[in-house]
């Protein structure tokens, strides 16, 4: 067993104890929550090293065949068909005639879709076979195993077809990014100089709002090197508050740093750290909470599928700003013209500033976690324990968010505009989900 897998089964137990610490409400069993498949689904991404945006979209198409066999047995939840923009209803699990368990189903469609989508999907068989031997041990009939395996592959090759309609298989074909030059945009950071990640995403089919470019945030701050200008102040601020910050400021940053591309340089070798994307985080997030909250099977995967589909929409949303403003980086305009030697807290990611990803899909995940589960509701969060931050306590949704997005500024990655605009611009997306699902017949679960 290679190093690799030792660390993921570590962060496996780990998160299974935390959840199985927590799961005090629920009349249906641990192993059968929906966090466990999801979690799985997160290792798989963190061994293939996904990219923000893309892990965001495998988020939300893995929950979509696990909500769809919810759908099929429980009418109080609204069908895909009624806020999923372009998705066609799909007939197949109202006419099957076979004898099987729904929950089984739909937490299996969860491993399986992933298997299908995930460059390495392989993987997810381990969890597969783990799972049917779990319900062999605990006693479940062997063909409501089988049966409920079979509408699980149904579910989940229905999500699968629908995932290829939405451009992401032409992206390879599109002419490679090649950095703007012009002093004021973005251009590749240390120590990586990575290649900008994923430039043409705005191509991809959003899952809800109608439109990449619907929610575009406020102008950029016109850039200038000129000390007394508005833009040369922004930079000031991030590099002025780099010089006294304040340990907790430091774990902030480090806690919400979620870098899948973070590495460390020594002599000519670079090391790679497996890091949770940020929407990765927002996914574990949501199953500590639904388990608090005492959810039912049903409205976990709901609540679940919610907030992936956020993410995807807002990570869209956010990318179509950045590669069309292309606004240079904080590390880049002070290492050129402040001081060469400067370093962030944080390491740059590989794409432009404006707006910051945190900002925009942060808010827009607690924006929705807060129509669907309520403000004011405490929660700890102890996602990135297993990389090395502690756990931190919230009283709400919104709180999580607006800290994840200064992290950003405190990390030395971002300057205050795009925070701000990035904060406004995610709780527009949210707020134009909710709008969609409220018209389809989503109510809030806890009041």
């Amino acid at each position: 067993m290679n190093y690799l897998k030792k660390s993921l089964l570590i962060f496996c137990a780990f998160i299974t104890q935390q959840c199985y610490a927590q799961n005090t409400n629920n009349n249906y069993p641990d192993y059968l929550q929906p966090d466990h498949a999801v979690n799985a689904v997160t290792m798989v991404m963190l061994h293939d090293v996904v990219g923000p945006p893309v892990a965001a979209r495998y988020y939300a198409y893995v929950m979509l065949g696990a909500y769809n066999i919810v759908a099929a047995n429980n009418k109080n939840i609204p069908e895909l068909q009624k806020f999923i923009k372009d998705y066609k209803a799909n007939s197949t699990l109202d006419t099957i005639h076979i004898k099987y368990d729904y929950k089984i189903a739909a937490f299996y469609s969860i491993l399986e879709t992933a298997k299908l989508l995930l460059p390495s999907g392989f993987m997810m068989t381990d969890d597969q076979d783990a799972f049917v031997q779990l319900l062999k041990k605990t006693n479940v009939d062997s063909t409501i195993i089988q049966n409920s395996i079979k509408v699980a592959k149904l579910a989940s090759a229905a999500s699968v077809a629908f995932s290829k309609t939405d451009h992401y298989s032409q992206l390879s074909a599109l002419k490679r990014y090649t950095p703007i030059k012009d002093e004021s945009k973005w251009y590749p950071t240390p120590p990586g100089y990575f290649e900008a990640l994923e430039p043409n995403w705005k191509t991809i089919r959003t899952m809800v709002i109608d439109s990449a470019n619907q929610y575009k945030p406020a102008p950029l701050i016109p850039f200038s090197k000129d000390t007394s200008s508005a833009f040369y102040k922004q930079v000031k601020a991030v590099y002025d508050v780099s010089k006294h910050l304040s340990t907790e400021q430091i774990n902030i940053a480090l806690f919400w740093d979620c870098n899948p591309f973070a590495i460390t340089t020594s002599g000519h070798m670079a090391i790679g750290y497996k890091k949770i994307s940020p929407g990765g985080h927002w996914m574990h997030v949501t199953g500590l909470v639904t388990r608090q909250a005492g959810l039912d099977f049903d409205h976990s995967i709901e609540v679940t599928t919610l907030v992936g589909v956020t993410l995807m929409d807002a990570f869209i949303s956010c990318w179509e700003e950045k590669f069309t403003s292309n606004r240079i980086r904080p590390e880049t305009f002070i290492n050129r013209y402040m001081d060469v030697k400067w370093q962030p807290v944080l390491q740059t990611p590989p794409f432009p500033e404006y707006t910051s990803g945190h900002a925009v899909i942060s808010n827009a995940s607690a924006e929705m976690l807060t129509y669907l589960l309520g403000d004011n509701f405490a929660y700890t969060d102890n996602t990135e324990i297993p990389f090395g931050s502690g756990q931190r306590d919230f009283k709400s949704f919104r709180q999580a968010a607006a800290e994840a997005s200064m992290s950003r500024f405190y990390g030395g990655i971002h300057y205050m505009q795009s925070i701000e605009n990035g904060n406004a611009q995610g709780k527009k997306v949210g707020n134009a989900i909710i709008t969609k699902i409220k018209k389809a017949g989503i109510l809030p679960l806890v009041k």
